[in-house]
């Protein structure tokens, strides 16, 4: 349900007529389910990719289509929609709001898609019961430790059953006991939902818990070896 058709993208560069280019060409096709993780070096365009994924930036040609809609030919407003009911973010740095409860930062993609009352607060329930923190739903995210927060954060990201959830470097904050716990339970709530996920990382730890791995160079994106073969268009 996520396809992208050899997509290129450039930055301007110091002459403005030669931009420098990020992505060459990069096709790749992920059905519901699908957990990957998409590992590079610093500066190969990582971010750039999330980037276009999420509809935050359009490519130069090629195209990024969800569920068959092209995001670039959706207008600002429309992709924003897109991204708040179809879309989950877990970043490394948790962005939890410090204002909010557990369970007020839960059910933020709910309020947002305007869903509320006992069929939320339900479906926040049952999240904070998949993550292991019921019992916090009352606490402040400085009550937390920094694998609590994480949790949080991917409850967030899948309370309003997303097709993608774009995770990016989840675990560069934590403790090895506590990134073994958020990606186990990171890949067992994509699965109950069928959600595609994408994991850009530096840690081969990380990326083993995927299905696939996927390395991002100047020449595009490869299938590491020794890892399921990707389903073609």
């Amino acid at each position: 349900m996520l396809t992208l058709r050899q997509v290129r993208k450039s930055f301007p560069g110091p002459d403005p007529a030669r931009p420098r280019p990020v992505l060459a060409e990069v096709s790749l096709a992920l059905e519901p389910g699908d957990y990957i993780a998409v590992m590079g070096e610093s500066g190969v365009g990582k971010s750039t990719l999330l980037n276009l994924i999420a509809g935050l930036d359009v490519p130069d040609s090629g195209d990024v289509l969800l569920e068959g809609q092209s995001l670039a030919a959706l207008d600002d407003d429309a992709r924003t929609l897109l991204r708040r009911r179809r879309m989950g973010f877990v970043f490394q740095a948790f962005h939890l709001l410090p204002h909010l409860t557990v369970a007020g930062n839960v059910g933020l993609p709910l309020a947002l898609n305007g869903m509320a009352g006992t069929h939320a607060d339900d479906r926040i329930n049952e999240l904070l019961e998949a993550v292991g923190l019921r019992d916090r739903r009352d606490s402040f995210p400085k009550e937390l430790s920094g694998g609590e927060m994480q949790r949080v954060a991917v409850a967030r990201a899948l309370v309003h059953r997303p097709a993608v959830v774009l995770a990016d470097e989840p675990t560069g904050n934590l403790d090895p006991e506590s990134a073994a716990q958020v990606l186990e339970l990171l890949r067992a709530q994509l699965k109950r939902d069928g959600s595609i996920g994408i994991l850009v990382t530096h840690s081969a730890v990380a990326a083993a818990t995927t299905d696939r791995v996927y390395l991002l160079t100047r020449q595009g994106l490869q299938l590491q070896s020794g890892t399921t073969t990707p389903r073609q268009e």
